[in-house]
């Protein structure tokens, strides 16, 4: 049995953990070398404010982060908010965890407090990985996109969208 809460400050260092050990892990079969070498020190690393939004979530079992990810009405790297639409959030699951319903149980959390928030639409930049995973819970694949990270930096990445 896991236990699903809002993530907190002091969650910070098990969350980049988990990103920093999983994500190599999980991304190596769709994405090259190239793109890995340069989006993985920064993809890997917790968002703060994200992690104490309220609407970020961590999945444990016991004292072990197996799981986390969110939503915000802000778009990522752009800060601002589209009626009526949120937006997914740094999404990731133990690789050595996947399969165990820790993703759709983070993913039920979100849902539910979206709708709670007046939501009507979810969009999301899903990893190439994920995309079979959005797709099993609802969300339609609405084409590539480059996510920018930093100046000279982009992540392929596939947009997707959820009407609820």
């Amino acid at each position: 049995m896991f236990n699903l809460r809002a993530t907190q400050k002091s969650d910070l260092a098990a969350l980049d953990a988990l990103l920093a050990r999983s994500y190599p892990v999980l991304l190596k079969p769709d994405y090259p070398p190239s793109v890995l070498v340069t989006a993985l020190p920064i993809i890997s690393r917790a968002q703060p404010a994200l992690l104490v939004s309220g609407t970020y979530y961590g999945v444990f079992d016991g004292d072990n982060l197996v799981g986390a990810g969110g939503w915000s009405r802000a778009a990522p790297n752009v800060q601002r908010t589209f009626p009526k639409t949120g937006h997914i959030r740094h999404v990731v699951t133990d690789h050595r965890r996947t399969r165990q319903g820790i993703g759709s149980a983070l993913m039920d959390r979100v849902i539910a407090a979206v709708r709670a928030d007046g939501i009507t639409r979810l969009a999301c930049q899903s990893t190439r990985t994920a995309v079979p995973f959005y797709q099993a819970i609802g969300f339609e694949p609405l084409g590539e996109v480059q996510v920018p990270l930093r100046p000279g930096i982009t992540f392929p990445a596939v947009k997707m969208q959820m009407r609820l």
